[in-house]
């Protein structure tokens, strides 16, 4: 039998969280027992600490990814209760309303300057002082730039085992989950905190820049579990069909269209996971000489001294990926009166659905003007892409 169908006593512990705390984890899981808290932080421990303590290679890959998996599950059971704990919002234990056409969420360590930006580009009123968790809330501002109005959140500052609830953390992460856009914002004194904050946001299951892992999973009621790649893996179907039983799957035909990972794998079978676009903002740069601005893929300003904020601005506008639309209605000749922010991707169908729900279920073609229109006032489907500048008159 090969050495990875076998749990050897040197290989994987004895007091394993597979059979001693099996059952427990099956009924958090399920949700025969009501959980708390408690609960769900004892169980996570326990099963990070068997991972910590199963060396990993060949022999042990099988029963690492099911213990990996579960502890996603446990975490995706985690956040669903926290999010009926504090009303189903998606904000944790902070309550706030999405207004606007994005919103963006400034999140770093205590006292780099986050209350100080947002008051210099937006209309908040976030107090500043330079002593650490002056902002213990979540503070709202309004941005209006190329007729988008971008709304911003200052949230309190976070620190090492923010992932674990350290420093209300996890409610702080629980916000930038339910954000359009994050700024992660730290300053010249401490630029090596970019890297321990995206390692926090990835432990809470928040990937910043990365594509959701190309598998579809389609469940079945029969015939047990199917997996179709035409890429070879470097992970066993034995191990996948392990993890998606984890998961709950026990018939479902899985197509995996990339290479995968172990966590990325996981990360396609968690429903909590979130991708999110991130900008890497170093402030108080004016007090750095501009040789010494290394890093790549950062935006460096000053927010008190004000400057960058315009280069600020325009990062924002294009990492949104917004643009904007003229709608023209049907007894008008084309004008540039009514402008709508859109995404890039959007079609003529999601601009129609940003209107309402109603009115895009009447509507089945469109004239358009400008970029994208072959000739002035083409008709075309809704499935039609927006550009940059375009009128349209929904018929």
């Amino acid at each position: 039998m090969p050495l990875g169908r076998i749990e050897l006593p040197h290989l994987v512990p004895k007091t394993s969280v597979l059979s001693v705390e099996l059952q427990r984890l099956k009924e958090l899981i399920s949700g025969k027992i009501i959980p708390s808290m408690t609960d769900f932080t004892q169980t996570i421990e326990e099963i990070e600490k068997e991972i910590r303590e199963t060396p990993y290679h060949k022999g042990t890959e099988h029963h690492i990814g099911k213990l990996r998996a579960r502890l996603a599950r446990i975490k995706d059971k985690e956040y669903e209760y926290e999010i009926k704990r504090s009303g189903g919002g998606g904000g944790g234990g902070y309550a706030v309303k999405k207004h606007g056409d994005a919103t963006v969420v400034l999140i770093g360590a205590p006292s780099v300057g986050k209350s100080t930006l947002i008051n210099q580009i937006t209309n908040a009123e976030s107090k500043v002082a330079a002593y650490a968790f002056t902002t213990v809330s979540v503070i709202p501002g309004m941005l209006k730039y190329k007729g988008a109005y971008i709304q911003i959140f200052d949230l309190p500052g976070i620190i090492t085992g923010a992932s674990l609830g350290k420093g209300r953390g996890k409610e702080v992460l629980s916000v930038a989950r339910v954000s359009d856009l994050l700024v992660i914002m730290t300053d010249v004194e401490r630029i090596g905190l970019l890297e321990k904050i995206v390692s926090e946001l990835e432990t809470a299951g928040i990937r910043i820049n990365k594509e959701k892992p190309q598998v579809k999973i389609e469940k079945k009621v029969d015939g047990g579990i199917i997996i179709h790649s035409n890429i070879k893996q470097g992970i066993t179907n034995e191990t996948i069909k392990e993890i998606a039983s984890e998961f709950g799957l026990k018939n479902a035909e899985i197509a995996i269209k990339e290479k995968l990972s172990l966590d990325s794998l996981i990360d396609a079978f968690s429903t909590s996971r979130v991708y999110l676009p991130a900008i890497f903002v170093v402030n108080k740069a004016d007090k750095l000489n501009p040789k010494d601005k290394k890093e790549k893929d950062v935006l460096y300003l000053s927010a008190e001294k004000g400057l960058g904020i315009e280069e600020f601005k325009e990062a924002l506008w294009e990492t949104l990926d917004l643009t904007k639309v003229y709608l023209v209605r049907e007894d008008e000749k084309p004008n540039f009166d009514d402008p709508i922010i859109v995404k890039k991707d959007y079609t003529l169908e999601n601009v129609a659905e940003r209107i309402s729900a109603d009115f895009a279920e009447k509507k089945k073609l469109a004239k358009i003007w400008g970029p994208g229109a072959l000739f002035p006032g083409q008709e075309v489907s809704l499935t039609a892409q927006v550009k940059e500048g375009m009128q349209i008159k929904f018929l």
